[in-house]
């Protein structure tokens, strides 16, 4: 048997034991007379630089556990707002879509899940899943066009509707009590603001997902030989500036946060492709990729140069 593998002995694990044991009695007997609540002792615990044992002897805590608690505690003040997919970007499917076509939606998207709506976004009555189009097809030979058609009503699943507002930790618990992995997230008009899946909010505590459906991304900003940047509209401000600081104002990180919503913003409307934005700065930010409701990729030119620091 490994070392690893070996069970602790009967001395080390009443040693752990009352390292933790001496934690616990910390959240109740403080010696400064204080209660101390468990955020408290947890947070104490993640600050604690010795790796080796900890001078009251309480239990060691490695650098990854360190990490997801870390996280965990962040998390108290996430909103469902600060982590959804908005609108936008939403890939929907409507509810009189022949099956065939939304077999091919799924494929292209490499989405397990898709919203199901009549007419607009704003009446989705449920979602589909990937199993349930294959045990169809399987079932009933939909394979080809001009086969026996069903409806996709057959196959809708119920979905979770949120507030915008709900912390992610409430939103995780219920949607691990309702079963379902994906929710929606309505404003107080009942309209649909984002979406949001049980994987956005597992990866707030622990890292980026990536399964084998997932390709890899373009990076957000790219510097080319000509001395443009190409850049996702949906890089935020800051973002921006730890490439290239000192280039907006304090004003514009308090009004905007992507350089999608500037360039809206300095235009007064959502530019079309190839159209040009100035900045104050002298900058300029041409529209690559583009729609009527949205920028998606722009080319930015004339960055300016940071100003020399004095010694």
């Amino acid at each position: 048997m490994s070392e690893l593998n070996r069970p602790l002995s009967s001395e080390a694990s009443e040693a752990q034991g009352s390292g933790l044991i001496k934690t616990l009695r910390r959240w109740f007997t403080p010696e400064s007379g204080e209660a101390e609540t468990v955020r408290d002792v947890i947070e104490e615990l993640i600050e604690e630089r010795n790796e080796e044992s900890p001078p009251d002897g309480g239990p060691v805590i490695d650098p990854n556990e360190r990490l997801l608690l870390a996280n965990v505690l962040k998390m108290r003040a996430v909103t469902a707002a600060d982590i959804m997919v908005p609108r936008p970007d939403i890939v929907a499917v409507e509810a009189q879509t022949p099956m065939l076509e939304v077999m091919a939606l799924l494929m292209k998207e490499r989405h397990s899940r898709l919203p199901v709506y009549r007419e607009t976004l704003d009446d989705v009555i449920g979602m589909v899943h990937i199993k349930d189009v294959a045990v169809m097809v399987a079932e009933r030979g939909v394979v080809r066009e001009g086969g026996p058609q069903p409806r996709l009503s057959e196959i809708v699943r119920t979905i979770l509707f949120v507030s915008p507002a709900v912390r992610v930790l409430d939103l995780l618990l219920e949607m691990r009590l309702k079963r379902t992995h994906m929710a929606l997230v309505v404003d107080e008009y009942g309209g649909i603001d984002g979406l949001l899946t049980i994987e956005d909010v597992v990866e707030q505590i622990v890292g980026d997902i990536e399964d084998e459906h997932d390709g890899e991304e373009a990076p957000p900003i790219v510097e080319r030989p000509d001395g443009t940047v190409a850049a996702d509209a949906r890089v935020t401000l800051g973002e921006f500036e730890e490439r290239f600081p000192g280039v907006f104002s304090a004003e514009e990180h308090q009004t905007t946060d992507t350089l999608g919503g500037l360039v809206i913003r300095l235009a007064g409307h959502v530019p079309g492709r190839g159209e040009l934005v100035k900045h104050p700065s002298g900058m300029e930010f041409e529209v690559i990729d583009g729609d009527p409701r949205r920028v998606r990729q722009l080319r930015v030119r004339g960055i300016p140069k940071p100003a020399p620091t004095g010694k």
